[in-house]
């Protein structure tokens, strides 16, 4: 993936539409059934959620099939988390593949991680790492699976369940090794008591039509971002002096770039701000929007060469 600045989704054509891309119902550990799960998104006001459940033996390797619950207004994307292998920490292997067929087959012993990542590659998956705070993902981990489109920087199941629902610095170390992927923030909703894990992360996906397949091709154009609350309605580059963000009202908005540099605007009741970039040393860039209840927006990260 490029993730120039003519990734950014606001002057792409279509509109922008919310969804959920990895959460879970009874056909794995979920507490609710898909139906249900799909209903509460839909009155909450989500226009797209992807069921993910756990690919796993024990679960007789589900892909759940949300293809009868897609209305003109709400639809789904087909998906699964991944498991097969073993990370450093010895702890399976946790991957989002969405846009996956209902006959992807199960693992075949003599697969390894990467293989099976190959393998949902080919049949046309958008696929991203799950959580790696919470399981001690390493480079290492990460870099055995060839191409990927996204890390979730953001995981609401993590942050009740083990405090680690945030990834950004992994990211932030792929981007240092020239990684060029996406980021997004999750629920990874099982619905069960004390999780906490229901309408907590997001992305805005900005989509031609709100067919699943235009969805898929928006999240592999990394045509999206990603919030916990505030919206961000514009952020334009303009050559590599100026950048220009507005959004919803805010605390903070914050440009990060390579190591410990940042730009920064601070106040109450922020709507935008327009920051020179001229000297600002860095071959990426993202954008960070807080709100004054500490929830944040997020673009991807941009490549500025």
């Amino acid at each position: 993936m490029n993730f120039s600045a003519d990734c950014l989704p606001f002057a792409q054509p279509g509109r922008f539409y919310r969804g959920n891309l990895h959460g879970h119902s009874t056909n794995s550990d979920g507490d609710w059934s898909p139906a249900e799960v799909i209903r509460q998104y839909r009155q909450n006001g989500y226009d797209f959620v992807a069921i993910t459940d756990h690919f796993l033996d024990q679960y007789d390797y589900p892909i759940t099939d949300t293809r009868g619950d897609r209305t003109d207004d709400f639809t789904t994307l087909i998906g699964v988390e991944l498991h097969h292998g073993a990370l450093e920490s010895g702890y399976l292997w946790h991957l989002l593949a969405l846009g996956l067929p209902l006959d992807f087959a199960p693992y075949r012993v003599e697969e390894s991680t990467a293989d099976v990542v190959a393998r949902a590659r080919e049949a046309g998956a958008f696929l991203a790492a799950a959580h790696p705070n919470w399981y001690t993902l390493t480079l290492a981990d990460f870099e055995t699976l060839g191409p990927m489109h996204a890390v979730e920087c953001f995981n609401g199941n993590a942050d009740r369940y083990n405090d680690r629902a945030d990834s950004w610095h992994f990211i932030d170390m792929l981007l240092a090794r020239e990684h060029r992927i996406g980021a997004i923030a999750v629920d990874d909703s099982h619905m069960r008591p004390g999780r906490d894990d229901f309408l907590r992360g997001w992305v805005h996906l900005k989509a031609a039509s709100l067919s699943p397949d235009a969805l898929i091709h928006a999240l592999k154009a990394g045509h999206y971002y990603s919030s916990t609350g505030p919206a961000l309605h514009h952020v334009e580059l303009t050559g590599r002096d100026r950048l220009v963000i507005e959004c919803s009202p805010a605390v903070q908005i914050l440009v990060s770039g390579a190591g410990p540099i940042a730009l920064q605007g601070s106040g109450s009741g922020l709507t935008g701000a327009d920051f020179d970039i001229s000297e600002f040393e860095t071959p990426w860039l993202r954008v960070t929007v807080r709100d004054e209840y500490s929830r944040r927006a997020w673009t991807n990260p941009v490549w500025l060469c």
